[in-house]
């Protein structure tokens, strides 16, 4: 072979080598408006599923008026109308002598006002405010799940954009393989084998690129899921590793005081115990004031027979036996209380195994990344003395392929490695509690729950919501 036919090779494979080099970087290069802190902006916003969360805070807000009513008097109109019969004897063993016919109508307004009731209403209070807070402490799990996973779902679509730019650039190099392992055959310069194990290779290939298209299709559909948009052309994500605790042991301290299922559990254990305190006001004594007034309306008799009298009183119930049931339900309510407590401490024990979990998956990706960067390099040094020996008759088309292979193997892992690093550091941040959109400073108008709950809770009459509906 000529000097300058193995020059005009070996520079056609270099621009091959510069392809896959270049692959990773392709979806960097076409960068656009959206970016990671656009998209959790989005679904901040957007998110059916933390939507759905804020509307159950709003329902929870409503318990609050509803066990406040306890404190409220009751009134009811009652009023009857309908036709009034009369009949007139002259003496009681005769037939009667007249009967008459006539309108009639009763007006009566009911008043009760509960006096004393065992503490029910007022711990009955302290349970639906109780349950308002856990519902808030919901509400921040939902936030940070959502922002979690929207950042996973940005970066699933960065990485197998990025694999699928890989893949193009290996399909793209085997084909020049297998085109020069033919014009070799052709010349006798290597065997069929060659050749054919240049074909088995392109093949797996192709297979493994459609793979990748159908894997980024599926990242794709589950960005819109989250986001609310499909993905346009993403910038490249950096880890949030500056925004966490310091330590491991520093993050669990702050997971332990801030994380939103541990306060929700704290919250439900207060709301489990103001209910055992209102299952045994059940065995209290209940005072009522009550009062009634009515204005009786009847036409058979002269206008001096209409009556109208008001009544006020009190009432007094004190339970003595009702079957056992209202101590039943004392008895439950403190096991639930019991349950509520224990709940607490497996929550804890849940978040710190699940941080301890995160902070060791971060740690190891920031360790390999460097690592799998040595392993890229050496294996781009590798594939081209491959190639050069290849040329001197030292090294197999088989040898050649190993070499693409495993250059496309240690990208892919430091492909791997980066985007772990990114998903890993937005895990520890939501397992210690602190990943919320105030925490990472997007620009979003903040969801206040607040506003909801001072609009509802002393709101005893009407029916329309406070946004209108």
């Amino acid at each position: 072979m000529s000097q300058a036919r193995r020059l005009r090779m070996a520079n056609a494979r270099d621009r091959l080598t510069a392809l896959l080099v270049a692959a990773i970087a392709m979806n960097a290069s076409t960068v656009a408006a959206e970016t990671m802190s656009g998209a959790l902006a989005r679904a901040y916003q957007n998110n059916p599923e933390l939507n759905e969360q804020r509307a159950a805070v709003r329902v929870a807000d409503e318990s609050v008026p509803q066990a406040k009513s306890g404190w409220l008097p009751t009134i009811n109109g009652v009023a009857t109308d309908g036709p009034q019969y009369a009949v007139a004897k002259n003496d009681p063993t005769s037939p009667p002598t007249q009967a008459s016919k006539a309108a009639a109508a009763t007006y009566e307004i009911d008043f009760s006002q509960t006096l004393y009731d065992g503490g029910r209403t007022a711990n009955s209070v302290i349970k639906a405010e109780s349950g308002v807070l856990a519902a808030r402490a919901l509400l921040r799990q939902s936030e940070s799940d959502t922002l979690q996973t929207a950042a996973t779902a940005y970066m699933d679509v960065m990485r197998d954009t990025a694999i699928l730019n890989l893949r193009r650039g290996y399909v793209d190099a085997l084909a020049a393989e297998l085109e020069n392992a033919r014009a070799r055959f052709e010349a006798n310069q290597v065997m069929r084998t060659d050749v054919a194990q240049a074909e088995t290779f392109l093949a797996q290939a192709r297979a493994d690129l459609a793979l990748a298209r159908a894997n980024l299709q599926a990242s794709i559909a589950s960005y819109r899921r989250v986001v609310g948009v499909a993905p346009g052309r993403l910038q490249p994500a950096r880890p949030i590793e500056k925004l966490l605790p310091g330590s491991l042991e520093l993050a669990i301290a702050t997971a332990m005081t801030q994380h939103p299922t541990i306060a929700a559990a704290l919250h439900q254990a207060d709301v489990a115990e103001s209910a055992v305190k209102v299952a045994e006001g059940a065995l209290s004594p209940t005072v009522i004031a009550t009062g009634t007034a009515q204005q009786p309306n009847a036409f058979t008799g002269p206008p001096d027979n209409v009556i109208s009298f008001a009544n006020f009183g009190g009432q007094v119930d004190a339970p003595l036996y009702q079957g056992g049931a209202e101590y039943a339900a004392v008895r439950q309510a403190k096991e639930q209380l019991s349950a509520a407590r224990f709940a607490v401490a497996t929550q804890r024990d849940g978040v710190r195994g699940r941080l301890s979990a995160a902070w060791g998956r971060l740690a190891a990706a920031r360790a390999s990344v460097p690592a799998y960067e040595a392993t890229v390099r050496a294996d781009e040094f590798s594939l081209m003395g491959v190639r050069e020996e290849a040329l001197d008759g030292l090294r197999t088309t088989l040898d050649i392929l190993n070499a693409h292979q495993a250059l496309l193997t240690s990208r892919m892992q430091l492909l791997s490695a980066q985007y772990e690093r990114v998903v890993a550091s937005y895990a520890v941040m939501a397992t210690a509690g602190l990943l919320s959109a105030q925490g990472l400073g997007l620009a979003v108008t903040a969801y206040d729950p607040r506003a909801h709950y001072d609009q509802t809770k002393n709101r005893f009459i009407g029916v329309g919501a406070p946004d209108g509906r």
